[in-house]
This record gives C-alpha cells, sequence and structure tokens, in this order.
C-alpha cells in the first residue's frame, strides 16, 4: 500500500508538499499540484485523516458526549448536533458516559486526543473545575443542559426548577392538592432542581405534604412502575402526579392501570421532556417541553464557532426555558 513518503518521491517533492496538496493549501503551487495529484493517482494513493491534519491541525470531526446514546433523549440531541456537523463538512464522533465520572473524564480524553475540532459535553457526574479545565484546554467546548457560572457564555442549559414549578403549579390551578412526584434517583442536578421546583410551587400556593408524596426511581419506565407501586403501597391521598420524565410517567401509566385506576378520571399525571411517547401513551401524556433539539443545534454552532475563534457577538438566550405542552392525562380535580 502507497504512504505519502511513496507519493512524495514519486512526485518530485517534500513530504510537506504533498500534505499541503492535500490539504489544499494556498501555498501549494499549480505545478506540484498537477504532480501530487498524478502520484497519487498513479499509485492509488488515498489521503487518510493524519495526512489530511498534517497541516490543517485538524482531523475535520467534532465529538460529543452524552449519558447513553440508546436514550431517545440523547438520540435526539446526538442527531441535532450531527445535523450541524454535516452542514459544517465534519464527521462526529460520539461518546457515552453513563452519568460516571471515569467513564466521562475517559470519553472527553479520547475526543480531545482525537483532536476533534469542536466539543459539546453533556457531563453530569464531573466536578465543575474538571470541566473548566477541560474548557481551557479546548477552546471549542460547549456545555450543554449544565450551567457553570464561571463558563457561562459556553454553556448551553435549561431551567429544570421553572419546569418542574410549571408542571405542578399546572396541576395546583387544576383544583389539585395531594400532588406526589416520582422522581429520578439518578445524583445529578436536573433530579434535584425537578424536585425543588415542585417544592417551591407547593410552598407557593401554601400546600404542605410530607416527604412521602416523593417516591424515586431510575429515570425510566421500569423506574416509573417501581416509584408508583411505591406510591400506591403507601396508600397515601393523591389526586396528581408529577413525573421527573415522560418515561417514567408512562411507566406509572401502567402499573395505574393494571390497578384499575383511571387516568385522569382519578389521578392526573404530568411528565416532562415532550419525548416521542409522550404522544403514544393512553391517554397522551400532558408534560413539559424540553427543547434538546433547539438547544443542542445552538451548542454545536457554538462550539464550532470557539473553535475558529469567530468572536461573533452573540446575545441570543443561552440558558433556556420550559414551555407546557396540554394532552389528555390531566383534568380538574373531583372535590366530590
Amino acid at each position: 500500500m502507497a504512504t505519502i513518503k511513496d507519493v512524495a518521491k514519486a512526485a518530485g517533492v517534500s513530504v510537506a508538499t504533498v500534505s499541503r496538496v492535500i490539504n489544499q493549501s494556498p501555498k501549494a503551487s499549480k505545478s506540484a499540484i498537477e504532480s501530487v495529484t498524478k502520484a497519487m493517482h498513479d499509485l492509488g494513493y488515498r489521503p487518510n485523516a493524519a495526512a489530511r491534519a498534517l497541516v490543517s491541525q485538524s482531523t475535520n470531526t467534532m465529538g460529543v458526549l452524552v449519558s447513553d446514546v440508546s436514550d431517545p433523549f440523547f438520540g435526539t440531541l446526538v442527531k441535532a448536533v450531527d445535523t450541524i456537523a454535516h452542514q459544517h463538512g465534519k464527521h462526529l464522533l460520539v461518546g457515552n458516559g453513563y452519568h460516571n465520572a471515569d467513564d466521562e473524564r475517559r470519553a472527553i480524553e479520547l475526543l480531545i486526543n482525537n483532536r476533534c475540532d469542536a466539543l459539546v459535553i453533556h457531563s453530569k457526574a464531573l466536578s465543575d473545575e474538571e470541566l473548566i479545565n477541560f474548557a481551557k484546554e479546548t477552546k471549542g467546548m460547549v456545555v450543554i443542559n449544565r450551567h457553570i457560572p464561571q463558563l457561562a457564555e459556553r454553556c448551553i442549559s435549561l431551567d429544570n426548577q421553572k419546569g418542574a414549578y410549571l408542571a405542578t403549579e399546572f396541576l395546583i390551578r387544576q383544583g389539585h392538592q395531594q400532588i406526589a412526584c416520582i422522581a429520578s434517583s439518578h445524583p445529578i442536578s436536573d433530579a434535584d432542581e425537578r424536585i425543588a421546583g415542585y417544592r417551591e410551587a407547593l410552598i407557593a400556593h401554601h400546600i404542605q405534604l410530607p416527604d412521602s408524596y416523593i417516591e424515586y426511581g431510575d429515570p425510566s419506565s421500569e423506574g416509573g412502575e417501581l416509584a408508583m407501586t411505591n406510591l400506591l403501597t403507601k396508600a397515601i391521598d393523591m389526586t396528581a402526579i408529577v413525573s421527573y420524565n415522560d418515561y417514567m410517567a408512562a411507566g406509572a401509566l401502567s402499573v395505574m392501570e393494571e390497578n384499575g385506576i383511571e387516568v385522569p378520571n382519578q389521578i392526573s399525571i404530568i411528565g416532562f421532556d415532550d419525548g416521542l411517547i409522550a404522544r403514544y401513551v393512553k391517554p397522551r401524556l400532558t408534560t413539559i417541553r424540553y427543547p434538546i433539539q433547539m438547544m443542542a443545534e445552538k451548542a454545536a454552532l457554538l462550539a464550532l464557532q470557539l473553535a475558529k475563534d469567530e468572536n461573533t457577538l452573540d446575545n441570543s438566550p443561552k440558558r433556556y426555558s420550559p414551555t407546557m405542552v396540554k394532552r389528555d392525562s390531566v383534568k380538574m380535580a373531583n372535590h366530590s
């Protein structure tokens, strides 16, 4: 198999000149382009990524770190970043962190070592300090779904507390007082912020409920099933439920159906994210919309701008606001 050195020898030029031709450098002369192109054709040489990187110092790749790409939420995030990458002639490398500090650290280091032009990082386990250090090392790094004050201009995040507040307040305005909360057991900021929003809304409306109204589970449909089962086992009086996400809500719906509880006639429930599943469960799920596609596209564009040292004035919001999506899983409380 021919190498870049073979091409240089056949063309009668240096390896650096071959690299300049491969990378379409303006420093490459017309004669060099012709001789190198002919040599590559005669030898059947196909330039690899390393050769292209010799001059450009770029592998034409960008990286994205998510928790688990098999989760549809993160699948949407990755697809949005990939769309932007493709528009800018970049290929995407994907890492999974699984909300684990060691996995997140290894994935980020791997992306950096592969010389990605830009990085979109969804990290929940690493400390602010460690992410700040990575950002210092990589000028094209943007953090998504997390706000770090020292990196405020490079963070694209959602107001999770406001989202949970909106969900809880919506139920209260429908006359509900006994509102349970199905929360995520993962030790991440999103989980804490959504519980905080739930509690804030209760306090604002002078509703006092014991901690037994909060049940934790894995942020999946199975976790929702377990949390709902535990709530029913405790036999608390509840007319409505705020769920951490749509998948937990779907799991809770299945348990209520198995136990002959009609939704929303007996218990109302509201999800979070507005994923595809929210439209296809029965009843269709009232939820809080998480604009992850819009946020991921924004993060990818910002990362590419930073990687190129483009100091464009960007006054668009980097902290996004959730919105309500009303469907069929919530109705007025029955106080009869």
